[in-house]
């Protein structure tokens, strides 16, 4: 049966606005929206303040009353510049270390990599904060109301309150991507005006604030040195007001004195010399000097619609509805605060919309991929320097873009990925001796691929394999044959190096990484490091398999081809441990590891993301990564919580993911702006948290979906528009009672795909553009 694409819509909203109308026990009329955070105070702490961001330019919104701070960002603004810190020791010592931990002497090979291996310097740059609008009002000081919010559909923070003597302020804050701009509106109602002095501070080199003719202010400076890396980029930022009314002065150096104006429009336009990896010969002055010249004299109110509909074409393609109670009535950092009680459905369905909003602000095409923190940091020396962790973090925050409709905010992880293949050549080479390109557990703006901050935890060289999965994955959910094209030579030059570096067991004969480890966790036997760690196994098949596959379709590389399916058979396969769990290593030392709660559970990668263990088709195997799982315990920090959310819904066991995503919600684990507590802020969490709400409603691998696989009894009733499957397909459901009412497949490719619902199939012949409904009748 086919519905049109509104018909469907429209079913479904009927439904769930049931579901609400008996669930809400009344909502006032002062209700926040659904798609809102707000609050009843300013924030005192970062991790109070409120995100806003256009993929480059970000701003952390205080909501202050007397003063008001903006604390900026420039995605490009890190310390130091090109360089290439590989070791030119290595390749000379790797044999060494090779044959010492096939050996079985893991501390002295790991000391010999120390000194030998690792990279010079020992650490990346670090993503910086570039400073801080403040907004000082003269004699605003008591409120009577007073409310923030976070808008999370028109991408729009705002501040409204009620002086003592009856006068409402509002003031709005955007970051617009298509005028490179953040722009901020002060109002004042009545016949109040408004006064305000207005300054750029940054604790960046070579500070210099000016005047920028008679409305405007220009901050420039200099980034930063690390770890004996000299910073070599220069940066701007450069602020013009528009007054309506009253005056504007040049008081103090660096300050703008705005007086009796009846409403403010600031104008901040923010640059580096930035051009790639390796280019850092930008102009950052006549960059936001042209930026700014665009948009002067444009209205505030046309910049903020422009700025909501080009959110709103990304944001609005998925909808989730999983009922609502008298708990979301309240302001957000009181719903956290009490989830751990309460029944408040809607919070998962809001910090599944907040993970959207955030993958939009900080990963927009033409820009840098999320770090660590997203777009957002407030520091010199962030937590882990707020770079791209790649044995685990830069993934999950992509893990959710696919099946909730932003493939386009993939785009930064597919041109780094480009630009890690260049630089981690020159490591193959001169590191291992090898063809291809390696990337190890990190990289920052400059690319770095070198193993980084010791042995025991950057001598891991499948970073850059994993991440090729995702350029299949894209690939996979768009199945664009130009855009495979230009995939696949990144994708063939990872599996090259491995088909150099890959070493023949000595005890087992088969193929395994050497050196390398499981993800940050000691093994109990000397070390760290290690042969053939599980996860590498699981990437490489990944890595193997998905690769033959593109040179297939594309019809090339046919002894390649034959290469790959040789290693990719001779890889050490999965093992049972003693304790019935999956193993981690290639000897049985699970139960000897140090840390049996360990935030990592990296050969569990098979699960999850991967598809290799499935409770349909490795039954054994997935049982024994549920023992893992039992072992390493449901609480971690707040990225490994949300993995572990992710690998229990694989499982198919929503009620247990269920209640770990509970403890996600709650306030160890997430701040009262909701951003993610590793602790501290990591915005991983906050993706794998929305990754795994996914996993529960549903599933694609291949040309295969899974329905509502793992939903758990604490959303009976709800839907959810607009995700994605492989091979370009939308999903619309909508169940009640714990049971499926109805799925819409809405298929742009012809072709076959095989549906699955609570443990029955049904194969479907999809045509392209014409919608299927499907019901729990048709499984029957």
């Amino acid at each position: 049966m086919t519905f049109s694409r509104r018909e469907t819509i429209a079913a479904m909203a009927a439904g769930t606005a049931a579901l609400a109308t008996t669930r809400s026990a009344g909502a006032t009329p002062d209700m926040p929206a659904r798609l809102a955070l707000w609050y009843r105070q300013p924030a005192k702490e970062w991790t109070e303040a409120l995100p806003i961001g256009n993929g480059r330019l970000g701003a952390m919104v205080f909501g202050g009353i007397s003063q008001e701070r903006l604390q900026l960002n420039e995605s490009t603004l890190w310390a130091g510049q090109p360089y290439d810190p590989v070791n030119p020791q290595a390749q000379a010592m790797l044999p060494k270390v090779r044959e010492l931990i096939f050996a079985g002497k893991i501390a002295e090979a790991e000391a010999l990599a120390n000194q030998t291996l690792m990279a010079k310097p020992l650490t990346q740059m670090p993503y910086q904060a570039l400073g801080d609008l403040i907004l000082d009002f003269p004699g605003l000081s008591d409120t009577t109301v007073y409310r923030r919010d976070l808008d999370l559909d028109k991408a729009m923070a705002t501040t409204r309150f009620r002086t003592n003597g009856g006068i409402t302020h509002v003031r709005q804050v955007v970051a617009s991507p298509a005028d490179h701009i953040i722009a901020v509106r002060l109002i004042a109602g009545g016949a109040d005006k408004i006064d305000v002095d207005i300054a750029l501070h940054s604790s960046q080199r070579e500070i210099q604030v000016v005047a920028d003719g008679p409305a405007g202010l220009l901050l420039t400076g200099r980034n930063g040195a690390s770890k004996g890396v000299e910073g070599h980029l220069r940066f701007a930022a450069r602020l013009t007001a528009q007054v309506e009314g009253g005056t504007t002065t040049h008081g103090d150096v660096g300050r703008l004195n705005i007086r009796n104006a009846k409403a403010v429009t600031l104008f901040i336009a923010m640059a580096t010399s930035h051009r790639r990896f390796d280019d850092v010969g930008g102009d950052p002055l006549a960059a936001t000097a042209a930026t700014l010249a665009k948009v002067k004299g444009r209205p505030f109110a046309r910049i903020a619609a422009d700025c909501a509909a080009a959110h709103r074409r990304l944001f609005r393609r998925v909808a989730l509805d999983l009922g609502t109670t008298p708990a979301a009535r309240l302001p957000t950092d009181q719903r956290i605060a009490a989830s751990q009680t309460s029944d408040d459905p809607a919070l998962a369905a809001l910090y599944f919309d907040y993970a959207r909003y955030l993958m939009i602000c900080s990963s927009r095409p033409g820009g840098q991929p999320a770090n660590l923190q997203g777009l957002w940091n407030e520091s010199l020396a962030p937590p882990w320097g707020s770079k791209y962790t790649i044995n685990i973090n830069t993934q999950m925050n992509y893990w959710s873009a696919e099946p909730t409709a932003l493939g386009e905010c993939v785009t930064p992880l597919v041109e780094m990925v480009r630009e890690l293949a260049v630089t981690g050549e020159r490591t193959a080479r001169a590191m291992y001796g090898a063809r291809g390109w390696v990337a190890h557990h990190n990289t920052d703006l400059w690319r770095a691929t070198a193993p980084i901050d010791g042995a025991q935890f950057g001598l891991w060289p499948t970073g850059g394999a994993w991440l090729c999965t995702h350029l299949w994955d894209h690939y996979d959910y768009g199945r664009d044959q130009a855009y495979l094209t230009s995939i696949y030579p990144l994708m063939a030059g990872a599996a090259r190096f491995f088909l150099d570096t890959l070493q023949r067991d000595p005890t087992t004969s088969f193929l395994v990484t050497n050196p390398s480890m499981s993800p940050e966790n000691p093994h109990g036997h000397g070390g760290t490091i290690c042969a053939g760690p599980t996860m590498d196994m699981g990437i490489l098949r990944d890595l193997f398999t998905q690769s033959i596959e593109a040179a297939t379709i594309l019809g090339t590389d046919a002894a390649l081809i034959a290469e790959m399916q040789a290693a990719r058979d001779a890889l050490a396969p999965y093992k049972v441990g003693r304790q019935g769990q999956l193993q981690e290593w290639q000897q049985d030392w699970d139960a000897d590891a140090p840390e049996q709660n360990h935030r990592h559970v990296s050969h569990l990668y098979g699960l999850h993301p991967s598809r290799q263990i499935s409770p349909g088709v490795t039954p054994n195997l997935a049982a024994a990564a549920r023992r893992t799982l039992e072992i390493r315990g449901d609480r971690a920090t707040g990225w490994a919580t949300a993995w572990r959310i992710n690998l229990w819904a694989r499982l198919g066991e929503g009620d247990h993911a269920h209640d770990i995503l509970r403890f996600l919600l709650g306030p160890e684990r997430t701040y009262p702006n909701m951003f993610d507590a590793h602790p501290p802020f990591q915005i991983d969490g906050n993706f794998g948290g929305a990754a795994g709400i996914v996993e529960m409603l549903m599933g694609s691998h291949g040309d295969v979906i899974d329905l509502l696989p793992a939903l758990p009894k604490a959303w009976p009733t709800g839907s959810i528009t607009g995700l994605r499957a492989r091979g370009r397909c939308g999903i619309d459901l909508q169940w009640r009672d714990g049971r499926l009412d109805r799925a819409v497949l809405h298929p742009e490719l012809s072709g076959r795909r095989t549906v699955h619902l609570a443990g029955k199939r049904r194969t479907l012949t999809l045509n392209a553009n014409m919608p299927v409904a499907l019901t729990p009748k048709d499984f029957a």
